[in-house]
């Protein structure tokens, strides 16, 4: 079985456990708005890191991208059903035939915005494709599809 090498221990023992909390401690104390810069900082601190492994590390701990910065989610809130922190990035939702919707969101939220509804893991999405301010959810059908908008329209008023 292959494994990836950003997630397999470096050469001084960091695994992708440590990496993740480097990467929430630099989240924390500094403003921080790229990945590459992520990366960056992580390898200052001796610990191995990939564009790919960053982003893997920023959606699985539920980090969202407020304005121009990444920040975490607040402790004690569920990531898979509250949307508080990313309502607010999301203007508008269009059907695009009956099986993609498409919502359009504020340049560089997207992603966040993704991230919380792949973590709801709501059953009539099958999986999401983020941009910078662009959105495609794919559901099953049409009756899947309206199930979706209902709850879109109930999150995000749209």
């Amino acid at each position: 079985m292959l494994r990836r090498l950003a997630d397999s221990p470096s050469a001084d023992g960091a695994s992708a456990a440590a990496r993740r909390a480097v990467l929430a401690k630099i989240i924390r104390e500094q403003s921080v708005g790229r990945q590459a810069e992520l990366v960056h900082l992580l390898r200052k601190r001796g610990l191995a890191a990939t564009q790919s492994s960053v982003s893997r590390d920023l959606r699985e701990m539920g980090v969202a991208k407020l304005g121009d910065r990444y920040v975490l989610a607040e402790p004690g809130l569920g990531a898979a059903s509250d949307f508080s922190t990313v309502k607010q990035f999301v203007n508008s939702r269009q059907a695009a035939g009956t099986n993609l919707t498409v919502l359009k969101t504020r340049v560089g939220s997207a992603q966040s915005v993704a991230v919380a509804i792949d973590a709801a893991q709501w059953p009539e999405v099958i999986g999401t494709i983020s941009g910078d301010d662009t959105i495609f959810i794919a559901t099953a059908g049409a009756r899947d599809q309206h199930k979706l908008g209902e709850r879109l329209r109930a999150i995000f008023g749209i």
